[in-house]
């Protein structure tokens, strides 16, 4: 008994060395069987959801689990694996592609799995067959490449798993971002376009509408979070605001249903961006159903919104109106009634054909221990007398795609092969070489689309916007645009919105904004702690305008322009100057003009009555001056209206200058006449001799050349210039005339205050010197007048805005002309024309004689 005991531990070690080497292998588990399977040359994988669930059992941890049972066949499955049959057999049939090879093919079921996915791509990889002792471990790979899966989920742990293998996995329907990554996914391909252009083309769909204020429900899981993800990276870059981004799973609890739920009712947002499956859908829909949520805009993906699955499940119609982009379709002759002819499953005696037959006509072939169905399956059943989920043919853009990945393989291999007449070999290429050719394979379908893979594995992506429109109480799929990645940015999208028919059956575009858009005239201030969408509008401030709707800031007008009252347009600023055409230009004009002509009427009269004694005891020719003088200033201020130029605003300063120096000068000489007269009446004095007539013009010309001096001085250094006050009046230019240099000016005007002052002075001591006609009081008067005009002046000019500047100046000119004018001469004037008989030498002679 010891001697066997011995010899069965001897047996057990050798089988254990003979396994650690690796002479001997065993699978592990349960064996897995494809659903469907056709021997060929080369053999083509493929992995799909035949069943949308599998049955939830107990785990004891006590015995291996064994494999899922799966339940509740899924009709898309089915039909895309027709589809792959069909590429499959007319490639086989082909004279052109692959000549001399026939294609075969292993489908196996993920019961849509993660785990049971991989479980199968091992398969595919591996086999099923334990190795016997005489074969190596290590095989070559069973299929040349895999097609499959439909969820991007179980997609990225197939793609890892077949990754360091170097066997190409092709997804039809996988549309994750994640997928393009090659370092992680090196053989990942897809005939479908990537979530990253779908939510790039969804985005520029939604601002194309005016939605900048959307709300987002997304399937949680790789496909929702990471298209989400794209989605609100693009909605950014466009100014589109997310109120919400809401996960949803159908294997939530209802308490977080139930958050979700009221989540989307509180929100202001319209419209709902949908990452979801149509199965998300089916229970999403009932909700919003049983919680009354009807009227808002759906935007929907590839993902449901072409499947008429979805359509029928929405009888209370609440996607009415939805919008979104779906896969182009194209005609595959033949596709649709191969998938419809279900004879070859069941001629090949598979189980999937009594599962279909079961579902699709809800009876059994066998009712022994099943009361659910109360029909037996007699074989005789019609398919065209159903409609049902495996008859509708909504989804041909993506069978279309599973025909294209199939087509892939077959060129890759066409080429690899160097397949002319007849494929030199039959042999299955190395899974390397096939990989790299694959990535550059390039060939044109049927109907002449180009097909090929870009850098990561993903195909052009092109898109058509389908709109939901109800028609007899049902929903149509209407084709009312278009967006191409080929095409340039700014004409990738292309939408007829005319045709379009949006939420509750309307033909107004629905509106869904957090904040109404910002007119032209506006800018959008952000409203604290809320999103960029979120905004208040703020007027622009003078000066500055916006003149496009929804502006993030408000321009600055350039220099010479202002903003209008609305503040949407740059208008040229109002130049400012005194007009002779306005009515203060016009006023001050008359009155120049009238005050000329007065000094003229007196310097006739006086020139009529030059031989008279008032004229005579006046200083005639001191008098002649001084009114040549008062015309002159009267003259001058008209320099001072209209558009100054280089040319006026030397002229008037300078003309003002040396006008009112001559003047005051006359004035003064006059008072000095009157002081010398009086002395020289007193006994002993001969003071006239020295303050006669040449003497008397040689002072009024010294102290004029003195104001000539300080103008040429003026003029030399920094003379006035014409000059654009922009900074008094914001909304208008004051064109007037700088002074250059200020010192000039004030020289300018103190010398004209100085002699004023001297002139008053001696005008005062003389006012009451016992003279028959004594000159020196109304000469007082005047002077007092003059002084009291310009020192009002002053504060009046430095304050003064605008015209109203050079109006101050005119005024003080007229004023203090008119001054001299009336106080020196309206009394002779008087006594001239009013009282001749005073104008007598005997009355002159009364008193002393005034010279």
């Amino acid at each position: 008994m010891e001697s066997i005991f011995t010899l069965l531990h001897v047996v057990m070690v050798i089988i254990n060395f003979l396994r650690i080497n690796g002479t001997f292998c065993s699978l592990q588990g349960e064996p897995v069987y494809p659903q469907l399977s056709k021997d060929g040359d080369i053999i083509v994988g493929g992995i799909l959801p035949f069943h949308r669930s599998w049955e939830i059992r107990s785990m004891s941890y006590e015995a291996k689990p064994t494999l899922l049972n799966c339940v509740s066949l899924d009709f898309r499955a089915i039909q895309f694996s027709q589809s792959l049959i069909f590429a499959i057999e007319e490639i086989n049939n082909s004279s052109s592609l692959l000549p001399g090879v026939s294609l075969g093919f292993k489908l196996y079921d993920t019961c849509s799995s993660t785990a049971m996915g991989v479980r199968m791509a091992m398969a595919l990889l591996n086999g099923n067959d334990n190795s016997t002792l005489d074969e190596p471990c290590t095989k070559p790979t069973q299929v040349q490449a895999i097609i499959g899966e439909t969820h991007s989920s179980i997609s990225t742990a197939i793609a890892k798993s077949v990754g360091p293998f170097k066997i190409p996995l092709i997804s039809y329907e996988a549309t994750c971002e994640c997928l393009s990554d090659k370092r992680i996914y090196p053989s990942f391909f897809r005939t479908i376009p990537s979530d990253y252009y779908l939510s790039r083309a969804l985005a520029e769909m939604v601002k194309q509408f005016g939605w900048t204020w959307v709300g987002a429900l997304r399937r949680d899981d790789d496909y929702g979070n990471s298209g989400m993800a794209a989605f609100t990276e693009a909605a950014e870059q466009l100014g589109i605001c997310l109120e919400y981004s809401l996960p949803f799973f159908t294997t939530y609890s209802q308490e977080k249903v139930l958050r979700i739920i009221q989540q989307i009712k509180s929100s202001t947002s319209r419209v709902i961006v949908a990452f979801v499956t149509y199965w998300d859908l089916e229970v999403l829909l009932n909700l919003f159903h049983e919680h009354n949520i009807t009227g808002y805009q759906w935007v929907g993906t590839e993902a449901w919104i072409f499947d008429s699955t979805v359509a029928r499940l929405d009888k209370h119609k609440i996607l009415q109106g939805a919008i979104g982009l779906g896969i182009p379709n194209t005609k595959v002759t033949g596709l649709k009634e191969f998938i419809l002819d279900i004879n070859p499953l069941k001629s090949a005696g598979s189980a999937i054909f009594t599962e279909l037959w079961e579902a699709l006509f809800t009876c059994k072939y066998s009712t022994k221990n099943d009361s659910q169905y109360s029909a037996v399956c007699t074989g005789q059943e019609k398919l065209s007398e159903i409609e049902n989920e495996f008859t509708d043919m909504s989804l041909m853009p993506v069978f279309i795609n599973v025909y294209k990945a199939v087509y892939a393989v077959a060129h890759t291999l066409h080429n690899l092969l160097g397949c002319t007449e007849t494929c030199p070999t039959k042999k299955q290429p190395d899974p390397h070489t096939f990989l790299e050719h694959l990535k550059r394979v390039r060939f044109k379908s049927k109907d002449g689309e180009e097909v090929y893979f870009d850098k990561n594995g993903d195909p052009l992506a092109k898109y058509e916007i389908i709109n939901w429109q109800t028609v007899e109480d049902h929903h149509e799929f209407v084709t009312v645009g278009f967006y191409d990645f080929s095409f340039p940015a700014h004409n990738r999208l292309a939408v007829k919105m005319v045709s379009i028919v949006w939420a509750q059956n309307t033909t107004k575009v629905p509106v869904s904004v957090c904040s109404e858009s910002c007119l032209p005239g506006t800018r959008k201030a952000v409203q604290k702690g809320k999103p960029i969408c979120c905004f208040d509008c703020i007027p622009c401030a003078e000066g500055e305008i916006s003149n496009k709707t929804d502006s993030i800031k408000c321009e600055q007008c350039y220099q010479d322009f202002w903003s209008n009252p609305h503040r949407n347009e740059c208008v040229k600023k109002e130049i400012e100057f005194l007009l002779y055409e306005e009515t203060m230009g016009i006023l001050l004009t008359a009155v120049s003009i009238i005050g000329t002509f007065i000094t003229i009427i007196i310097a006739i009269i006086f020139f009529r009555h030059k031989n008279t004694p008032i004229v005579k005891a006046n200083n005639s020719e001191l008098s002649f001056l001084l009114l040549f003088s008062l015309a002159l200033c009267f003259l001058c201020s008209l320099t001072f209206i209209g558009r100054p130029s280089e040319w006026s605003c030397v002229l008037r300063h300078t003309a003002f200058g040396i006008t009112f120096v001559l003047c005051i000068s006359c004035v003064l000489g006059k008072t000095i006449v009157v002081l010398m007269a009086f002395r020289a009446t007193l006994p002993g004095s001969n003071v006239m001799k020295w303050f006669g007539p040449p003497q008397q013009r040689l002072s009024v010309l010294a102290f004029t050349l003195i104001q000539v001096l300080i103008c040429v001085l003026w003029l030399t250094t920094s003379p006035p210039f014409p000059f654009k006050n922009l900074k008094h009046y914001k909304e208008k230019i004051i064109l007037e005339c700088q002074l250059g240099s200020a010192v000039g000016f004030w020289a300018v005007l103190g010398y004209i205050g100085f002699l004023a002052l001297l002139c008053f002075i001696l005008a005062f001591l003389a006012r009451k010197l016992p003279d028959k006609f004594n000159e020196a009081k109304f000469i007082t008067f005047s002077m007092l007048i003059f002084c009291a005009v310009w020192i009002t002046f002053i504060p009046a000019y430095v304050s003064s805005p605008g015209k109203f500047t050079v109006a101050v100046e005119i005024f003080a000119i007229l004023a203090s002309s008119f001054g001299l004018l009336f106080c020196i001469f309206l009394p002779k004037c008087y006594i001239i024309i009013m009282k001749p008989e005073k104008n007598t030498k005997k009355q002159m002679m009364s008193k002393v004689p005034v010279m």
